[in-house]
This record gives structure tokens, sequence and C-alpha cells, in this order.
């Protein structure tokens, strides 16, 4: 497979409202790596889907597209690509395999937590030149034993010397671990802190050791390899990231992690509407133009979608438009609707892609046929659990309480 260059003297990431020719050509190439990279996971997106494998194929297709590097900045080696490009190759993925697209998106929100906290000059850095030139594939540890999605506890510290860092984590979800070439993890800072007092520590391949604790064999979501592990790391003070995970999440981790999401979500609801387009078209068209009986589930599968797309996008503009302001990124506000994107967004995703399937019948509900839409169903169920929305609506419910119910319609 060949994938396009990219064009070598596009400026660094220019602001909305501020894009250039270079910018255009740099984002128009983008799409074009990532229309090949789907056409790889297309090939290979049932037969990880039935065997429950890695998408290796597709993944190599993604490393040489140079989509492990697409948010280090280009200055390091990487794309420099803006959170709203790495998005829109995560919609393009998803519309080809939902698994490709998860695998790609956690990567980029776990690389986003390094390559927008690291420390000019220091190990992190020079993990980053290296990160792009070997198409590290960055997989993260945030769930842990009986916390579940509790990502903002830890109850493995970090124990150290003030030089040598080991740790030793009962890992309740590691996906695609054992393919990773860089682990991102939480922990407490330390054995006297408190579970919430949480640092993000960065261990190459070297660094640890993963013993199976549990298997991945799941309802959607098949190829995304996310078993549990005894996590067993041993590094240098130097790997800690040198911001707290109080500052790196709600900067990267959650703005990155719910956008991307989002967007490959998005991506497997629109295939699945392409397909109902199709079998609504082969079903008129044989029928003498006469629509079949689920043509208006395809109108509201094309409403939900459209509903889905312009949400994301809202979403991505207000992320460019303060990104850098910590005080913007770390606002009730914005956290709020980052939250309430993940909720939507899964959300719509299922009820499109169930629309789809009403709108194709039979022939959506069969595994066999060029019409199916089982597999987009039960990756699009994943969703909602991911991070339980219920979990989150619970959790914003405190802050969404202290806020005012808007007076007018534009406040």
């Amino acid at each position: 497979m060949t994938i396009p260059g990219i064009h070598g003297n596009a400026s660094a990431r220019t602001p909305l409202g501020a894009i250039g020719i270079e910018d255009l050509d740099h984002a128009a190439n983008l799409r074009q790596r990532a229309a090949a990279v789907a056409t790889v996971a297309a090939q290979h997106a049932e037969q990880v889907d039935r065997d429950g494998v890695f998408p290796s194929a597709a993944i190599a297709a993604a490393k040489e597209a140079g989509f492990m590097g697409l948010l280090i900045p280009r200055e390091l080696g990487g794309l420099g690509a803006s959170l709203t490009e790495t998005a829109d190759v995560c919609y393009t993925l998803g519309q080809a395999c939902a698994s490709t697209a998860m695998i790609v998106a956690m990567h980029q929100a776990a690389l986003a937590c390094v390559a927008r906290h690291y420390q000019p000059g220091g190990w992190h850095e020079a993990l980053l030149k290296r990160a792009a030139t070997e198409q590290l594939l960055f997989a993260s540890s945030t769930t842990e034993g009986n916390a579940g999605g509790n990502v903002r506890s830890s109850a493995a510290p970090l124990i150290g010397d003030g030089a040598a860092v080991e740790l030793d984590r009962d890992a309740s979800v590691i996906s695609y671990g054992v393919e990773a070439g860089v682990l991102v993890t939480t922990a407490r800072r330390s054995p006297d802190a408190a579970p919430s007092d949480q640092v993000l520590a960065i261990f190459t391949r070297d660094d640890y050791t993963l013993e199976p604790s549990s298997e991945w064999d799941a309802f959607g979501m098949r190829g995304t390899a996310s078993a549990g592990f005894r996590l067993k790391a041993k590094g240098i003070a130097a790997q800690i990231m040198p911001v707290g995970y109080d500052k790196i999440h709600p900067q990267s981790m959650v703005p990155v992690s719910h956008l991307t999401w989002a967007a490959l979500w998005a991506g497997i609801a629109a295939g699945a509407v392409s397909r109902s387009q199709n079998f609504v078209r082969t079903a008129a068209r044989r029928a003498g133009g006469q629509m079949p009986p689920g043509a208006a589930h395809y109108t509201k599968a094309v409403a939900s979608l459209r509903k889905l797309r312009a949400l994301i996008a809202t979403n991505l503009q207000t992320f460019e438009q303060i990104d850098g302001d910590e005080r913007a990124l770390t606002s009730i506000d914005f956290q709020t609707s980052m939250s309430l994107l993940k909720i939507e967004a899964s959300e719509l995703t299922v009820e499109t892609v169930m629309s789809a399937m009403r709108a194709s019948g039979l022939a959506g509900y069969r595994n066999n046929g060029d019409f199916g839409l089982g597999r987009h169903l039960r990756d699009a169920l994943s969703a909602p659990i991911m991070i339980h929305n219920d979990r989150i609506a619970t959790n914003i419910a405190s802050a969404t309480l202290m806020r005012g119910i808007p007076a007018s319609l534009f406040d």
C-alpha cells in the first residue's frame, strides 16, 4: 500500500479563521492517508470482529501513514495535526473498522497526555522523538481493580527512592496492551498519598511486564483486545510526567478521548447509514421506484447522523478556540460539555445505527450479505458503557446543580 506523502512545508498548527493554502493541503493529505488506511481496515474488519483479533494489518497501515504521530509536534518529527484533523481521521476509520478506529483514538488520548504536557529537553521529549520515528503505539492504564471506571482514583502507589520508581498495579483493563510499545499509567504519587493524588508515569515496553488476569471476548469492539493484567513496571523518576494528573486529566485526557471517541462512533453510524442507503436505493430500484417499508427509518438515521456530526463539530471548535487556556479548559462549563458530549454522542450513535437497521429490515439483521449491520450495532453498543454514561451523569449532577438555567436562548 502506498500512503500519500505529507505536505512538507505546511506551517505549524494554525488557529481557526487563519487557515492558509498550505494548511488546506496538509488537511487534504491527512484525509487521503486516512482513506488509504480505511481501505486496509475494511478489508480485514469482518475477520477482526469474527475472530476477536487485533487488527494488525490496519494498525500497520496507520503506522505507515504516520498516524501514531498525529499529535506529536512537527519539530519533534510528528505530523503536528490539530485535534479537529485527528478526529476526522478517527471518523474515517470508524466507517471501516470500529476496533481499528478505537485503537487509533485511544492511542491519541494517551499520546496527548505526554505531547501536551512534556518538559522541553527532558525524558519525555526524547520519547516523543523516538515515538514519531518508530511509530510507537501508546496504550493507557487508568482503570484499576475495584475502582472500575473511576479514573480519578488510584490504589497502587509509585514506590521509589527519588531516582528509581516501581509500580505493581491490578490493571483491570489495558486495551491492546500486549501490542503497545509505550504504556501511560496513573498511580498514587506515593504510598502515603490519597487515592486522588495521582501522577502519570510513562513506561516503554522494556520497563514493564504484563501478567494476564482476564480475557477479552466481548459483544463488540472485539479487536481492541481489552484484557486485564497485573502490571509490574520499573523506571526512573524522570519518566513521571512533570504535571500532576489532576491537570492532565481535564486539559488533555478528557477532551482528547471524548472528542476522538465521539468521532469514531460517528464513523460507525455513518458506515451504517451508508449501508442502509444502499439497501433503500436497491429496494426502490427493484420495486420500480416504490420506497421500501423502512424508508422512514432511513430518514431518521440521516437526521440523527447530522445531529451527531454537528454536536462533535461544535465541541471541536470550542476546544480549538480555548486550547492553551488552562482556566477555560478546566472550567465547569467546558468539563460539563465534554462529559455531556460523551453521553449524547454515544446515545446518538446507537440511535442512528438502530434506525439504519430498521430501514434495512431483515437485510440489515442478517450477518451475511452486503447490507448486514450486526457488527455496526454491536460495536456502537459499547459506546454508552465505555466509562458508563450513568456514572458520568451522576458525577456531573452536582456541578450542573450549581449552575443557573439560561434565561435566554442565546446565553
